[in-house]
């Protein structure tokens, strides 16, 4: 077996690939670039368990980064359990075959309750004072201690939320490498996300992002420098490129204003309640899942779709079905925007009465996926002061609510998860063995067997 290391460089298509990346362009070139077709939805979850199954998203059952549970109809976005993915996954098949394979999952998904040797994934603490407080899950556990004595706390507020940065991808590549040091894994997935803030924020303008493709540059140079010399075999894959968008469409709104959806009074608040509605949308970025109680309602929910601005596709279940995302957990109808909109969870019809969580980072209460927690609200007076007040409250021990996400899902300039019409938007695979394809393009599913030549190449 080869020694073999895939880099997750989030977002990275060839679109970015330039002058702003010296290291990344010369080491391409050297090797081949290979387009993968998009996947939809072209997410994190969905694909990261399509690239490690090699099974579609309609046989290993993850539709996306969240869906409604429909055993308590409840949303439920980001969950970390390997068991919810219902298929084999590399590192089980490649141990089968050689009992001294060992695996390291550093930071891809479903990285809890893994059958993999090594695994790190954030896992905050919530102490019963309603603190949330920085800090990774680890097996074997000890892992957890000796690599937050080595690099300090996992920065868990640069890895998402208004001050996401390049600080989390850091300490994911020195984690990376100290593991390698450690344990030699004969395979290593590592997670570097840095890409996916600003192209979020700010969309495909390189004025704004040229620092970004530096830094993230920059990790994977010190990431493959570091892997090479240790006789490693290293690939880089992505899992969607962002393009530029400039239309919200609130799906719930709609969904709400035709008379599916019901909400609940809480203290004079509203939050979504899923057992009441007719129809209700689950929105993850470019792609929303259309949960209908009773099916005598699909048709006109889906007619209702279709005639939305900002939607160019519903699927029924023909459609899941070609799109190979006909699995259970997916919703009645599966709806994708056009290139220039994105999904927002949003079912309030006044800003008043949206719930506490709107306004806060809080990826696992909100019923959909909120790009606008990248920003800190532009409307607040003295936000830096605000901010420093709650964080003292915070060291204080006393609850506090950090409520400065504003409820502008216009700031957003880039998302994901529809299928792009240009290749230059693609998600990519590079390898420097460029003999191991005869292609410029693959599948989504091809990624996995990809890797297992990658594992299986002759000393």
């Amino acid at each position: 077996m080869k020694k073999t290391v895939v880099l997750n460089v989030v977002a990275l298509s060839s679109r970015l690939i330039g002058e702003h990346t010296p290291f990344l362009k010369k080491w391409s070139e050297k090797g081949k670039n290979i387009n993968i077709k998009p996947l939809l939805p072209a997410v994190t979850c969905s694909s990261q368990a399509t690239y490690f199954t090699g099974k579609w998203p309609a046989e290993n059952g993850i539709v996306g980064n969240g869906w409604c549970f429909k055993d308590e109809y409840e949303i439920k976005f980001w969950r970390q359990s390997n068991k919810l993915v219902q298929a084999p996954k590399i590192w089980e098949e490649i141990k089968k075959k050689d009992p001294s394979f060992t695996c390291a999952n550093m930071f891809w998904w479903f990285n809890m309750n893994s059958s993999v040797d090594f695994a790190i994934t954030p896992r905050p603490l919530y102490p019963a004072n309603g603190l949330k407080l920085p800090d990774i899950h680890s097996q074997p556990m000890d892992l957890r201690g000796k690599l937050q004595k080595e690099l300090g706390q996992f920065p868990l507020f640069s890895f998402w939320g208004p001050n996401a940065n390049i600080e989390s991808t850091r300490w994911i590549a020195d984690a990376s490498m100290l593991v390698d040091k450690w344990h030699d894994p004969t395979l290593t997935l590592i997670y570097l996300p840095h890409l996916d803030y600003n192209l979020q924020r700010r969309g495909i303008d390189f004025s704004e992002i040229g620092k970004d493709l530096q830094e993230i540059d920059k990790v994977c140079e010190d990431l493959i420098t570091y892997y090479e010399k240790q006789g490693a075999e290293v690939v880089i894959v992505s899992e969607y490129g962002i393009s530029d968008v400039n239309n919200p469409v609130h799906i719930n709104r709609v969904l709400r204003n035709n008379g599916y959806i019901s909400v609940k009074d809480e203290l004079g608040l509203e939050t979504l309640d899923t057992w009441a509605s007719k129809a209700f949308a689950v929105a993850d970025h470019q792609i929303a899942h259309i949960y209908i109680k009773d099916p005598v309602d699909i048709p006109l929910v889906k007619e209702l779709l279709e005639s939305t601005p900002g939607v160019e596709l519903v699927l029924g279940e023909t459609g899941k079905k070609e799109h190979h995302i006909n699995h259970e957990r997916a919703g009645d109808l599966v709806v994708m925007a056009d290139k220039d909109s994105w999904f927002t969870y949003y079912f309030w019809l006044d800003d008043k009465k949206a719930p506490d969580y709107a306004r806060t980072v809080d990826i696992h209460r909100k019923p959909g996926y909120d790009p606008v927690e990248t920003f800190a609200d532009p409307k607040i007076k003295f936000l830096k002061g605000k901010i420093g007040l709650k964080l003292l409250k915070k060291k204080l021990g006393f609850r506090y609510l950090m409520d400065v996400i504003p409820l502008d899902a216009t700031l957003v300039k880039g998302s994901h998860g529809r299928i792009h019409d240009s290749e230059e938007d693609w998600p990519l695979f590079i390898t420097q063995n460029t003999d191991l394809i005869d292609t410029t393009t693959i599948d989504p599913i091809d990624v996995y067997e990809l890797i297992w030549k990658h594992v299986f190449l002759q000393n």
